[in-house]
């Protein structure tokens, strides 16, 4: 994120749950291996679930020493994008492309602070209003936190409604759009059984 000034730069670390895309963590700071090691143990805290996999980027924080040390420590698999491959996780590139295509996403900011309270706003509504497309469009914190299932419920019951109102509208029973079933970043290759 670019700062006040041509040079100053601002690095903005986020970890979304892939399933729900919900933002459970994200911090702007310095790029630094400490940092991200902190932050990635306090968003691990926080959730109160422990993650199987970390997907990262290759920045020198993803790779460094106390980041693989904590990740071994914490027991969670680590997974890289590929060297030179930009959109190795559609997930977090597509909540970028959504934050720095924001109507309000400014040219530069003025400071840390303008821009970790930036940051607060946007992943705000983007976890509780932002309706995703590949989730249904439902907002990620109703997937995360489980209300999707009722939501659909009460879509189905809407859209059963207007089919019985007006059915020549309709060429085939109206269904909700689907939630996944599941999500990979790295499909795991089957392995033939001996």
């Amino acid at each position: 994120m670019k700062g006040p000034e041509k040079g100053i730069w601002y690095k903005l670390y986020v970890i979304i749950d892939i399933y729900s895309r919900y933002v459970t963590g994200w911090l702007v700071a310095a790029e630094d291996a400490i940092v991200a090691k902190d932050f990635l143990a306090d968003a691990v805290r926080r959730n109160g679930t422990q993650p199987h996999t970390i997907h990262a980027d290759r920045g020198g924080a993803m790779i460094s020493k106390p980041v693989s040390e904590l990740l071994v420590d914490l027991n969670v698999h680590r997974s890289h994008s590929r060297p030179r491959v930009s959109n190795d996780n559609p997930y977090s590139e597509a909540q970028f492309k959504t934050l720095k295509y924001s109507f309000d996403f400014p040219a530069r900011f003025g400071s840390l602070h303008d821009a970790r309270r930036f940051c607060e706003g946007f992943f705000t509504a983007y976890n509780h209003e932002h309706r995703h497309s590949g989730i249904g469009f439902h907002t990620p914190a109703s997937v995360h936190y489980g209300t999707a299932d009722q939501v659909q419920d009460h879509r189905q019951a809407t859209l059963g409604r207007a089919h019985a109102t007006h059915p020549a509208r309709f060429t085939r029973w109206p269904r909700p759009p689907r939630l996944p079933v599941t999500v990979w970043i790295n499909k795991p290759v089957p392995q033939p059984v001996d």
